[in-house]
């Protein structure tokens, strides 16, 4: 695998049907544009892929390009949506109700797919994989997951103490379970942050495969600077600095406002724009008051919502330095297409975007809890404009060797390699079963019995064996299907309580609002 020519695309992997199991499904958050390169990859190179994903309201965007090379769509399903309870934080994560595999393989191709791929499993993903490992091992589909997202720092923000904690543990417990059953043949990881995650579960290593991200040079491109942008944010040439995010709790926002705080009684004179925001208007709220009235009523800080394409490409490249504050970013894909827009970026040395910023090069990284180190780090880029372009310099440089072709290239040959060892290993379980049905045959001419005209005693016991186990399969199954329902229905619970929180949180903050207070967010502990 590792002389792979990743500047092709596997020959072995055209026509092949590989059922993609992903938890988000649209253009806004950075897992979701990953999964959707890939799979546009994998059509335009002639692969069968069919994608099934929750069906929300927020999660329903599918762009018009991402069917190109397709092969055969006027024989299957480019996408199956399925239902789900969207998280309050995040409304582009959805709860998946119960669903069963068999299902999904008749609605996409009719029968079972070659391979399964999931884009940063959680309830659709656990769902599968509990639902293969009570299958015969002749009967296995081999799977491939991506880890993407770190579920358990959401957990430790979702719930309150001390029920974070338990769920945190929960996931680990069944994070373990799932994804060290024989059936998982890799599990990608996008940094060293993940891997250590994934170590502490004792995932297999030989399962573990380093897969970061690739960014689109062309689109994020330092020529996207515009002049007009630029007046808009900074009328009187302020230092631009820039935030993309998801704007929630996890993403380091409190620490993002204690440090456009600093910034200002230092006197710097600054704009900081954010670009992003949330489906749940409540916690978008909840993030924009936390930078408090001042700094946003003269317009120091500014909320420019969301932004796809060309727009976003053009608020990266338009300013000057991109500030980074979440300590939970398995990967941290809009550092590297800040970087690609050629701006510099101060983040916190923390989970992915550590193996991304070459600190002194390409950026700065400063410890994680040290709000001073990240405030004198802004303060020595903003005053230094050749500094800043010796290091948009190199940071281009840097996101130019990250290509999607590559990365997803990469991919491909793994799914080509699994389904052929799959391939090969039942073709040897056949093999063998072949010759203890030949054997049987031989051993009853001995025994002057003739050959058989129905089934040998030994064949009786092979199906009857056989029988046994698919009976208990479909009962550890519907054991594992009831325990998600009402995991689900326990979890629906709490989170109808959360949304009545928010309704109640946003009606005190529009009252503290007039009054010139706001509320506190309390920032994700951080997880080593």
């Amino acid at each position: 695998m590792e002389a792979a020519p990743f500047s092709t695309f596997p020959d072995a992997l055209r026509g092949k049907r590989i059922l993609l199991c992903t938890e988000s499904f649209g253009p806004v958050n950075g897992v979701s544009r990953t999964t959707m390169m890939l799979v546009s990859h994998l059509r335009a190179n002639g692969a069968n892929v069919v994608v099934v994903a929750p069906h929300t309201a927020e999660s329903t965007f599918v762009p018009k390009d991402l069917v190109a090379g397709s092969q055969s769509s006027a024989q299957r399903p480019e996408v199956i949506r399925i239902h789900g309870y969207p998280l309050p934080y995040n409304p582009e994560l959805a709860i998946v109700y119960p669903a069963r595999l068999s299902i999904l393989y008749r609605k996409s191709f009719g029968s079972a797919p070659d391979l399964i791929y999931l884009a940063s499993p959680a309830s659709l993903g656990f769902q599968v994989m509990l639902q293969l490992r009570q299958q015969p091992k002749e009967r296995q589909i081999p799977i491939i997951c991506n880890f993407q997202t770190d579920l358990a720092g959401y957990c430790a923000v979702l719930f309150p103490w001390p029920l974070n904690t338990l769920a945190v543990l929960a996931f680990a417990t069944v994070q373990s379970f799932l994804f060290n059953h024989e059936s998982v043949r890799t599990i990608f990881y996008p940094s060293r942050f993940v891997r250590r995650y994934l170590e502490e579960q004792h995932v297999q290593d030989d399962k573990m495969e380093l897969l970061q991200r690739g960014v689109d040079t062309e689109l994020f491109h330092p020529a996207r600077r515009s002049a007009d942008l630029r007046k808009e944010i900074a009328p009187a040439g302020e230092i631009v600095l820039i935030c993309v995010s998801r704007l929630a709790p996890e993403k380091g926002f409190a620490f993002l406002a204690e440090a456009a705080k600093a910034l200002d009684d230092r006197g710097l004179k600054f704009k900081l724009y954010i670009v992003g925001g949330n489906r749940n208007a409540a916690v978008e709220a909840e993030i924009k008051a936390s930078f408090g009235p001042v700094l946003t009523g003269r317009g120091t800080v500014t909320f420019a919502g969301f932004r796809t394409g060309e727009a976003l490409a053009a608020a990266y490249a338009s300013a000057d330095i991109f500030l980074h504050c979440s300590t939970s970013e398995t990967f941290g894909l809009v550092v590297l297409e800040s970087m690609a827009s050629g701006v510099p970026v101060v983040a916190r040395d923390e989970g992915g975007p550590s193996d991304i910023v070459r600190d002194g090069e390409t950026g700065y990284l400063t410890p994680p809890a040290d709000l001073e180190a990240f405030v004198d780090r802004v303060m020595g880029l903003s005053k230094d404009a050749e500094l800043r372009e010796r290091f948009s310099q190199n940071a281009r440089a840097h996101a130019e060797q990250a290509t999607w072709e590559r990365i997803n290239n990469k991919v491909a040959w793994r799914m080509a390699d699994t389904i052929a060892q799959s391939q090969k290993e039942k073709a040897q379980m056949r093999l063998s079963q072949n010759n203890q049905t030949s054997e049987s045959q031989v051993q009853a001419e001995e025994d002057g019995l003739g050959a058989p005209t129905t089934t040998t005693p030994l064949l009786e016991r092979s199906i009857q064996t056989g029988l046994l186990q698919a009976q208990l399969a479909n009962v550890r199954l519907g054991a594992g299907m009831v325990a998600i329902s009402l995991t689900w229905a326990v979890v629906g619970l709490y989170l109808v309580f959360i949304e009545i929180g928010f309704w109640a949180k946003a009606t005190s903050t529009s009252c503290l609002a007039c009054l010139g207070m706001g509320p506190k967010l309390k920032e994700t502990p951080l997880r080593s």
